[in-house]
This record gives structure tokens, sequence and C-alpha cells, in this order.
């Protein structure tokens, strides 16, 4: 009878245990479904992601993805309706972030990841999805909304819209001189400007230019003058370097790569220097 009892005692406690530890692995994980998702959509999103109706749900609007990239992106790839969905779900302190992405066409899962880590989002998968092809576009925002939900974290206004303009200003250089192309560029500078704290417009163009040389890139006037807009908001963040290499894992020896580049920026008192020679120049 005694063994009966310590049996059924302890079949109720592996009974509890796993349904708390179910409770707890439910709250680590939310799904932002797109709010025009029709009701077959919104189950194929489920189903994409693994998850059930009982998985903490939240909604992503057009009106939000506007309200963050509505100035930086063409009215025709923001649309009306929000359709692409995320799964996100903290990890562990540590693991790094990683993207997987489903009928997304105009923004790579690199682009994703750089541009969350910007906004200062951490140690998380992400799935991103759509029923039909899409730009991908209102997936940034719901994961940004997500991950707040997991973590009660705020992410500031800021943040948010640099990590939008990132994102947007990447996919369109995308667009110009390739995917890869632009989203090594971008990261790559990045990297370097927040690691030498390089803050001055003039710094970090110059820092543009001899990356994209580096990289056999080509860029117009208007092209470096986007990435340095960029880049000088990024400057402003909170941003460092082994963090980033924490949450990008598979090239932190790249990283350690970029770091150590010596890329000659002269300071404002140097090209102070050399426009005042260069003017005497033209007259002796």
């Amino acid at each position: 009878m005694k063994r009966k009892v310590i049996g059924l005692i302890l079949i109720i406690t592996v009974i509890f245990s796993s349904m708390a530890f179910a409770d707890q692995e439910m709250n680590e994980v939310v799904v932002a479904l797109g709010k025009n998702l029709s009701a077959e959509q919104r189950q194929q999103m489920l189903s994409f992601f693994g998850v059930d109706e009982n998985v903490r749900i939240i909604e992503v609007t057009n009106q939000e993805e506007r309200q963050y990239l509505g100035k930086h992106i063409d009215e025709k790839l923001l649309g009306t309706r929000a359709l692409s969905s995320v799964y996100v779900e903290k990890l562990s302190e540590g693991e790094g972030i990683t993207v997987q992405s489903n009928n997304i066409t105009w923004v790579t899962n690199d682009m994703y990841r750089n541009a969350l880590i910007t906004a200062g989002v951490k140690d998380a998968k992400i799935m991103v999805s759509s029923p039909i092809q899409v730009s991908g576009t209102a997936a940034l925002t719901g994961v940004i909304k997500a991950f707040e939900d997991i973590t009660g974290e705020t992410i500031t206004e800021k943040e948010k819209e640099i990590a939008s303009e990132e994102i947007a200003k990447t996919a369109t250089l995308g667009n110009e001189i390739g995917q890869e192309k632009a989203q090594e560029l971008i990261n790559n500078i990045k990297i370097y400007i927040i690691n030498n704290n390089i803050k001055s417009k003039g710094s970090i163009r110059d820092v543009v230019k001899q990356m994209a040389e580096e990289l056999g890139i080509e860029l117009t006037k208007e092209q470096i003058e986007q990435i340095v807009s960029l880049m000088s908001q990024i400057s402003k963040l909170n941003l460092n370097v082994d963090q980033i290499k924490e949450q990008l894992k598979d090239i932190s020896g790249k990283i350690d790569k970029i770091t150590e580049q010596n890329i000659e920026v002269g300071s404002i008192l140097d090209r102070i220097l050399n426009a005042i020679t260069n003017f005497f120049s033209r007259f002796f």
C-alpha cells in the first residue's frame, strides 16, 4: 500500500512538473500575426510555426509598418495589408539570434538579424513567414513587438526607428548592388564605427568609401550619403561589438577581422588644414 501511495505521488509530481514546464515554455514564445491574414492564412501561419491558438498571439498592422518604414520605403513595397508574420522564442542568455524565413522576397535573414541587434533584440529564435510572397517589411515591427511582450523590456522609439531605417536602406541598396554585398557592407561599416567610436559624418564618410573599395563595391554619391546618414544615427546608440559578436556567433571571427582593420580617418582639423592647403595650392 505504501509503495502505491509513493508511486501515485511521483506520478502526480511528474505531471505537474511537466505542466509547469510546458507553461513556462509557452510563456517564452510569442507569435505576431499580420492583421490582414484571412482565417485560413492565420491557421497556415500557426501550423508553419508549429504552434496552435493556445500560444500567445499579438497582431501587427499596416499602420504600424508605415509608422517606422513609411519615410524610407517605396509605397508599393509597403502596400496596404500586413501579411508577414513572425514566431519569436526567447533563448537563454548568450545563445544569440537566429532567423529563418519563408516567402520573404525583399529582406534577407541577415538583414533582419543586423537590424534587430541595432534595436536591442538579443538571444532569440525567430521565424518569419507569409502565406504568399511579400517584401517582409512588417516582420521587423512584429519581432520587436513580440520581443517586448516576452521580456517586458521596452525598446525605445529611437531604436525602433533606426532599426527600421537600417533594414529599409540595406534592402534598397541590395536592389542596386546585390543583397549579399549590401548586407556585408552595411554590417562591416556598422561594426567598424562602433568599435572605433566614430561619430562625425566626415569620418564616417571616410569609412564608407574605404570599406566599399575593399569589398569592390562602387557607390554613387547618393548611396554614400544615405549610408552616412544611417551610420550617424547608429553611432549614437549604446551598441557594443562584444555583444554583437555574442549575437552573431556564426560570424564572430569575421567581426574580429573587421575590428582589426586600420582605416585612415582624418580628424576635422586635418580636413580643415587640407582644405586650406588645397586652396592655396591653386595660386602657388
